[in-house]
Formats: C-alpha cells, structure tokens, sequence
C-alpha cells in the first residue's frame, strides 16, 4: 500500500526504537510491554509478515505476527526460539498505529496487508490475543473468540480469537 505519503513495508533494523516506543505507549499501561529483545525475537522468526506504517516518512505503527500453533500463543515473558513452526496459523502479536493517527483506518490497512501476505505464504488462519477490552475492535474485523481459552500473562480480559485468512478483504481507505 502507498499513496498520500502512506506507506507499509517489511520492518528494518533502523525501525527498532520506533518499534520499542510505539510498543511501550501501547501496552505499558497494561502491564504488557515487553521489550526490544522480546519483539525483535518474534519478528526474527518471520521477518516475511513483520511491517512498519509510514505516514510522511516516519514509522507511524507497526505490525509483528509469526507462526504459530492454534490455540497457543507467545509468551510474554519469552524470547522466541530459533527456527520456523510448522503450522497453517500466523498469530497476529501486536498490531500498534501511533494514537494522534487513531481511527483513521491505518490499523485496517494493516490487518489487510497481513492478510494478503498470510494468505500468499499458505496461511489458512490468523489468530490474536485482543487485549485491554479491544474485543469488539477485532469481532468487527472477523475475528472470533474462544472463550474456553484463557492466555495467561495477557491480562485479565484478554481473548483469544481468529479468522480465515481467505475472508473477503475490507477497503482499506486511510484519511489523512
């Protein structure tokens, strides 16, 4: 995606402390942050489906997923090992957008570019941990929850969910 000074491409080494602070506003207040060697070891396992937003040139969001099992999920308290999973599921770790860019479709065109990707790389599912009472964010976006799942060290009402990565895909229109 590019146009209007918007763009998404693949992380690079110079975007980490963009990464680290965007991660940190995020998810500190949460108790979630996890720290630069935790997210640079996530997206070392799957550079392929890691991206950075850009608005005017500078990191405005980023996106970390990388495969794994259905129905598991990262471990905060965790690196990532070395070496790939074999599995048919990208799990969606974090999906950050700068809050003074909130709600202007970023996060969407993000979501659809992974989706694209995953569905390239013969992904047949992408699953979350929707965290801090975001729910009903990722249900309006095709995700659904499994509520017999309880993924510790996330939160109190974190959910896990999924969705097909070969669901329509919705316009991603971003206003400036």
């Amino acid at each position: 995606m590019s146009g209007d000074g918007v763009r998404i491409r693949h992380l690079a080494d110079a975007d980490w402390d963009a990464v680290v602070e965007l991660e940190s506003h995020a998810y500190a207040a949460l108790g979630l942050s996890e720290g630069r060697a935790a997210l640079r070891s996530r997206a070392e396992a799957s550079p392929e489906t890691c991206f950075v937003l850009d608005v005017g040139g500078q990191p405005a969001g980023y996106l970390l997923a990388l495969p794994y099992p259905p129905f598991k999920y990262p471990d905060l308290e965790r690196s990532e090992p070395a070496g790939a999973r074999a599995t048919r599921n990208l799990h969606l770790h974090d999906l950050v957008v700068t809050e003074r860019l909130r709600g202007r479709g970023l996060g969407q065109c993000l979501l659809e570019h992974l989706s694209l990707a995953a569905g390239a790389r013969g992904f047949e599912r992408i699953s979350l941990i929707a965290v801090g009472r975001s729910e009903r964010f990722w249900s309006a976006r095709g995700f659904t929850a499994y509520p017999g799942i309880a993924p510790g060290g996330y939160g109190a009402n974190a959910v896990y969910m999924s969705r097909s990565t070969k669901r329509a895909a919705d316009a991603c229109v971003p206003t400036p």
